[in-house]
């Protein structure tokens, strides 16, 4: 345990006083955020409105609040998975300048290697999910504030899997990388499309159906809904009070994926919870194992 306490905390240690990096990873939430108020605010407030009918009255900072809560789930189900490839880079780095090799020479067990990696790329993702999470509820507290207690602890829980999810699934990816230029192209391609597969920049309800079965298979599409269900689900309550129908609140929650169906099967908060959960174990074992059959071949 001292040896793995000794990696983590070096890990860490680099990550952090690698400036430019860690800037980097920061910078990159909040201007996600930034783009997502200014450039699809409008959007995704036009979606709602055109599910609701004619001559039912809205009130529009509630529908402000569901507006902010889908910019916040959107935010958070890119920047857990994109964040980790980042701090996840210091993998690599290590297998450039030949300090992997080194301690792999040492008498440290390739399995206690690789969870020295893995906790200190979660510890840095998370801390900058956080404060990821925390702009995005300040954003929220100034257009409609809608969320409870229970819902933050929620989210923060939902944060706390995605990142465990992320940083287990650029550790399997990364371990097959050896240069600082393949990191960088793997992590423009997770930028460019992970949004996009886990329904974070468009609903998966706008995809064509075997599009939507497709990615009905993948975990980030769960992680994205039960961030929808917990930034947006007490605004659509509220909504209900307010004397909206509830056949249209339902609507709106099928067309951002709060409802999300499996083969026409709506799926349960639970069942996203045990997708998500393990798919990330499923990782972080793959994870392990190819490290540690990797160093009982340089032994």
């Amino acid at each position: 345990m001292n040896t793995l306490r000794i990696l983590i905390g070096r890990n860490i240690k680099l990550f952090f006083k690698d400036k430019g990096m860690f800037f980097t990873s920061l910078i990159t939430p909040l201007i996600l955020l930034v783009l997502y108020a200014t450039f699809l605010g409008n959007v995704f407030e036009d979606s709602f409105r055109m599910v609701i009918p004619e001559g039912v009255a809205i009130d529009d900072n509630i529908l402000s609040g569901i507006v902010g809560g889908q910019l916040l789930s959107s935010l958070l189900a890119v920047s857990c998975v994109t964040v980790a490839f980042c701090s996840n880079m210091l993998m690599v780095q290590d297998k450039v300048t030949g300090a992997a090799m080194d301690i792999a020479m040492t008498p440290v067990k390739g399995s206690t290697l690789a969870l020295g990696y893995y906790i200190a790329s979660f510890t840095s993702t998370f801390i900058i999910s956080v404060a990821a999470m925390a702009a995005g509820l300040i954003y929220i507290s100034v257009i409609g504030w809608y969320i409870t207690f229970s819902d933050v602890m929620f989210i923060l829980f939902d944060v706390f899997l995605l990142v465990m999810f992320g940083t287990a699934l650029s550790s399997v990816i990364n371990y097959f990388l050896t240069t600082q230029g393949q990191i960088s192209a793997v992590g423009s391609i997770v930028s460019s499309m992970y949004g996009f597969i886990c329904g974070a920049y468009m609903p998966i309800s706008s995809f064509g159906s075997g599009v939507q079965k497709m990615v009905s298979f993948l975990p980030g599409t769960y992680a994205t809904s039960l961030l929808r269900n917990h930034c947006m689900g007490s605004a659509f309550d509220e909504f209900e009070d307010s004397g909206v129908p509830s056949e249209i609140v339902e609507a709106m929650r099928d067309t951002v994926d709060c409802n999300l169906y499996f083969f026409d099967k709506e799926v349960a908060v639970p069942v996203m919870y045990l997708v998500l959960g393990s798919s990330m174990l499923l990782l972080v074992g793959i994870y392990v194992l190819m490290n540690y059959r990797k160093s009982r071949r340089i032994r």
